[in-house]
This record gives structure tokens, C-alpha cells and sequence, in this order.
């Protein structure tokens, strides 16, 4: 069923299906003409779990795309998908994992640790515990960076950047507490003030390239508040972060000059072997597996389509673009190597699932690079760099699903809504918009709410209305049993957090709400 709504009152539009009450009673008629769609299951059973985009097109006039001329169509099977999946580290075991690390670093600390009652040694122990901490903090850091695939798709890019954030508060407020700690010791060790014991300090190489370093990190920090970086562009905050990678290499020097590292030939070794592998796993994923993918499919913009106002679909093709391993609900950061794009990689999620070795992106006009995405022209290349994103069907739990989107978020809600499992009534997906003439790809999921005999509603009108179609009360009227659903949300950054917010008053559970936010990807 297909409803759109800028009113309280939900007018529906022409049914596409029968309703539900009759389905029992139409079960025991005669079967129908092989014209008419297949019927629903009976109430309470359930059909295989069988993706909708691997049956072959059917000869009827809904499975058909609403403008013939496109390449990329709401019903074409789907590429059949790798055999081998891809893999996921969960974000507990990540937890574990760097929690493990810090736990092995304390034990470090705690082996070469003097008890002591003397203020001066107390300060040092202070300072060295905060120091380890604090270099094996960046190399996390570095490490959540580092975009390895299993880390990306098991844990989401969104919530990898969200950690990256608040782990760079906490390491540098143990670099800043190393710093005192370190200070004061000095002090009370040679008995000099505090401006004499600094400039004594700085005095060793090892400790001004750590203070170097740690002038970068701050410049890497201010900048990365919100305030700041809003006004700031893009290059501007990339370049300043890309200093993080000499502020790490100036800490290195400075910690294999302490005594935790310096003190035994194995600390040191092991040390120097993490630092090694988080640098191979940064070139790697960072440098040589895009340029690799880069020559290995060569990605190129096959055609710019307008989809409404300010919204157009770039369609690209490649070589071999199946064996990226793409799944509905991902994204990647795109490079298009024409004047003005080149520098920057855009992140956008796949509109439509990979065939023909096509990708689909849509885009919507919001600043200067998404502004000349429409004046790309068939031919320019493409870097692509990814997959990324765990916005996928891994993450779904029950049979029933909602997809909750809103503007622009439509594009990898669109992809899901044609590819995750289920039978009729099993996937609904509630579109929120300011006014009609905002709906993208409104043809297209017509057309699949159709074919797969899904519930589709444009919820119609401004944010600031009296009738918030995204209230608990509303929400649990157009989805009665919401409760049991698992709901993938993807829109603008106030919207996402309005309905979060409205999914837990009405009942469902934090886990079952699967987003991903992109002003963090």
C-alpha cells in the first residue's frame, strides 16, 4: 500500500493491493490467472527468506522501470553476490580488543614501577603511566583511521568517527597530564621552579619532538570541534589532520627515548612492531588498495540523470565492479578527477544495488562539490574508494522491518527497500519530506513497493508543522506493531536524532535501530 500524507488525515492513494482482512478468504478461491500477482501468505506464516531482487523480472506492467530508458532499474536482478562473505569484527570484540591493549600497557608500567614514598618519584611513575598511555592511544587512533574493511563493515564508519573523536579527547588529556606529571617531577627532583625545570626539559631532542607533536595534535583537536570545523573547508581540516601522522612519528621518537620503552630490548621491539603494523595498515588501506581498485576496474561516470529539483543520479561503470563486494545500504568516497573535485573524496551511499557493472550514487545539490557533481560529463574517472558502512542486512534481527528516511537519506534506504528479504507486508518504508516536489526516486519505489507488495508512505510537510508524522502516536498508527520491527534510519542529522528519539518512546529497543550519520563518515 502506497499513502502520502501532509495531514493528520492520511489520504491514500489508489490501492495496489487487496486488503489484508480479505487475504484468508481469497486463499480458498480458485487459483488466479497467472496475470495477477501471486497471493500473500496467510496470517501467521512466514515465507522464505528468499532476497526479492534474485527472482527474475516478471511480464507484468508494475515490474517494469518507470522510464524505459534507464540502465538501472527498481526490479532488474540483482548481481549475484560474492560466495565468500565479507568479514565483520563486531564492535564488542574491537572494545575487548583495545581494552586488552591498554590492560597489556598498564602491566608494562606496573613491572618496571619502584614503590616509592618520594614526591619527585611519584611524579615520574604519574608521568610514565599517562605517557604509554597516551602513545598507545594514537596508535588506536590511527588505527580506527586506518579503514579496514572487517573494522568498517562490522561497527559502521559513523560510529568509528564518533570513537576517534572522543578517544582524541581522552589522549590529549593524557599528554596533557604527562606533560605536568613530567614537569612537576623534574622540578622537585632538581629542585628548580617550574620555568627553569621547563626550559631544562626542552633542552633534550627526544622531548621537544614530542612537544612539537604535541602542538600538532592540539591544532588537530581545535580544529575538529564543531564550532571550528563548520567553518573551515574540507582541505583546510584534512590538511591539519594529516598532521596527526607527524605527530604520531615525532611521539615514537620521544617514547623510545623514555626509560618504559628504552629499559629492555623486547619492550622496545614490541613497541616498535605495533607501530610498524598500524603504519603498514594505514599505506595499505589508505594508498595502495584504492589505487589498486582504481586500476583494477576502472571506474567511469557512464551518465549524469536528473531526479527533481537539485537531485541528480550519477551512474558509473567499471570493470569487475562486482568483486567490490558492494552490499545495499554501503557507501564509498568518491574522487572525480575533473577540476574542482579531484582534491576532495565525497562520501555517498549506493542508490540502487551493483549490476551490470554499474554503480548508482544520487546526489543532492547542498554545497560547492555537490553543486558540480551535476556538471560531471560520461567519461571522467572515478576513484572510489571502499566499500564502507555497516547499514546493511547484517544488522537485522526480526522478520519485519521499517525503513525510516528523510530527504536525501533515501538513497541507501532505496537500495535496502528493493534488496533485504521478506514477504508482503514484511518491509515498510515511511519517506519523510517536506512537500512532494522533495521526494526522490519516488517512480522507483513506487514501482518496488508494487513489485515486492510492500507498504510505502510520504509523510508530506514542513518540520516546524503543529502534526509531527514522526511522533510516537503517529508512527505506531501507520506501523501497529512497530515494537517488533527492526528500523534502519538514514536522513538529515536533527531528523535522525527527532526519530530516534520517537522509536524508543514508542517501544523500540536501542539495538533494533540501525542508523548511520554521515556528517561523521
Amino acid at each position: 500500500m502506497t499513502t502520502e500524507a501532509s495531514h493528520p488525515l492520511y489520504v491514500p492513494l489508489a490501492p495496489l493491493t487487496a486488503p489484508r482482512a480479505e487475504e484468508p478468504r481469497r486463499r480458498r478461491r480458485p487459483p488466479v490467472p497467472p496475470a495477477r500477482p501471486a497471493e500473500p501468505p496467510a496470517a501467521g506464516s512466514v515465507r522464505p527468506a528468499e532476497p526479492v531482487a534474485t527472482r527474475p523480472a516478471r511480464p507484468t506492467r508494475s515490474a517494469r522501470p518507470a522510464r524505459p530508458a534507464r540502465s538501472v532499474r527498481p526490479t532488474d536482478p540483482v548481481a549475484a553476490p560474492s560466495a565468500a562473505p565479507a568479514l565483520r569484527l563486531a564492535p564488542g570484540r574491537l572494545r575487548a580488543g583495545v581494552a586488552a591493549g591498554a590492560g597489556a600497557v598498564g602491566l608494562l608500567w606496573g613491572l618496571q614501577a619502584r614503590p616509592s614514598a618520594r614526591l619527585d618519584v611519584l611524579f615520574a611513575s604519574g608521568a610514565h603511566l599517562t605517557g604509554l598511555l597516551a602513545g598507545y592511544g594514537v596508535l588506536v587512533l590511527l588505527l580506527l583511521m586506518a579503514r579496514i574493511p572487517a573494522v568498517e563493515h562490522g561497527v559502521g564508519a559513523d560510529r568509528l568517527a564518533r570513537r576517534h573523536s572522543l578517544g582524541g579527547r581522552y589522549v590529549l588529556g593524557l599528554i596533557a597530564a604527562h606533560a605536568v606529571l613530567a614537569l612537576c617531577g623534574h622540578a622537585v627532583h632538581t629542585h628548580a621552579d617550574l620555568v627553569t625545570a621547563a626550559g631544562d626539559l626542552l633542552s633534550y631532542g627526544a622531548i621537544a619532538a614530542a612537544t612539537a607533536g604535541t602542538a600538532l595534535l592540539v591544532a588537530v583537536g581545535i580544529t575538529s570541534a564543531r564550532s571550528v570545523r563548520r567553518r573551515l573547508r574540507h582541505e583546510t581540516w584534512r590538511a591539519v589532520h594529516l598532521g596527526a601522522l607527524l605527530a604520531a612519528a615525532l611521539g615514537f621518537v620521544h617514547q623510545l627515548a623514555g626509560p618504559d620503552i628504552a629499559g629492555g630490548l623486547l619492550t622496545r621491539w614490541l613497541w616498535s612492531l605495533a607501530h610498524a603494523v598500524v603504519a603498514v595498515l594505514l599505506v595499505w588501506y589508505r594508498i595502495v588498495v584504492p589505487v589498486r581498485a582504481a586500476l583494477r576496474h576502472d571506474l567511469r561516470v557512464a551518465e549524469v540523470r536528473d531526479e527533481g529539483p537539485g537531485v541528480v543520479s550519477v551512474l558509473i561503470r567499471g570493470r569487475g565492479v562486482d568483486r567490490l563486494r558492494a552490499e545495499p545500504g554501503q557507501f564509498f568516497r568518491w574522487r572525480f578527477l575533473r577540476r574542482g573535485l579531484w582534491a576532495t573524496a565525497l562520501p555517498f551511499s549506493l542508490s540502487a544495488p551493483v549490476r551490470d557493472d554499474t554503480l548508482r550514487i544520487t546526489v543532492k545539490a547542498l554545497g560547492d562539490h555537490t553543486r558540480r557533481v551535476r556538471r560531471l560529463r560520461p567519461g571522467t574517472r572515478v576513484l572510489a574508494t571502499g566499500p564502507f558502512g555497516a547499514l546493511t542486512a547484517h544488522r537485522r534481527t526480526r522478520r519485519k522491518v521499517l525503513l525510516l528516511a528523510g530527504g536525501v537519506g533515501i538513497t541507501p534506504l532505496r537500495a535496502l527497500f528493493e534488496t533485504l528479504p521478506g514477504g508482503p507486508g514484511d518491509v515498510t518504508l515511511l519517506y519523510r519530506a517536506s512537500d512532494s516536489s522533495s521526494v526522490v526516486l519516488r517512480e522507483e519505489l513506487e514501482a518496488i513497493a508494487r513489485e515486492r507488495r510492500a507498504d510505502l508512505h510520504f509523510l508530506l510537510g514542513p518540520s516546524d508543522d503543529s502534526f509531527d508524522p514522526l511522533a510516537p502516536r503517529a508512527l505506531r498508527n501507520l506501523v501497529p506493531d512497530l515494537a517488533a520491527h527492526d528500523v534502519y534510519l538514514c536522513g538529515p542529522p536533527a531528523m535522525a536524532r527527532a526519530a530516534t528519539a520517537s522509536l524508543r518512546r514508542a517501544g523500540v529497543p536501542a539495538s533494533r535501530i540501525h542508523s548511520e550519520d554521515f556528517d561523521h563518515a
